[in-house]
């Protein structure tokens, strides 16, 4: 007899919200790698708010569509997104440079020293 997978939202309705720790992970060919792995952010909403994101993702952001979709307000519609992002770790897009690359760019000219002593100083 096989197990049947469980999935996010299973897990999501078992835990209740509450904070837990992924300690076993099996991969399809069999391999099972074991330690203490934290569940994707996503994975860590409430079961309401996953459902709320994904709707928010497959309407391709538009909040009019989200308005129709729950039949909410736009203001509704932006508290609730608001409220999620507050809950979301967010990688940075735009990476302060290294200090070898604001030297580099100093050397070749393309910034003056004022301006590197400026981005240097952001790395403090």
């Amino acid at each position: 007899m096989t197990e049947r997978a469980m999935d996010w939202q299973e897990l999501t309705n078992l835990t209740r919200g509450r904070p837990f720790v992924v300690e076993r992970v099996r991969l399809a060919g069999g391999v099972a790698i074991e330690g203490q792995f934290e569940p994707p952010q996503l994975g860590q909403l409430s079961l309401e708010d996953q459902v709320f994101v994904t709707a928010f993702v497959r309407c391709h952001g538009s909040i009019k569509e989200m308005e129709r979709i729950f039949g909410v307000s736009y203001p509704t519609i932006k508290s609730r997104l608001n409220r999620i992002s507050q809950l979301l770790d967010f990688v940075e897009t735009d990476p302060a440079p290294s200090r070898a690359d604001v030297i580099d760019r100093l050397r070749r000219g393309e910034i003056d020293a004022q301006q590197a002593l400026q981005e240097l100083e952001g790395h403090a």
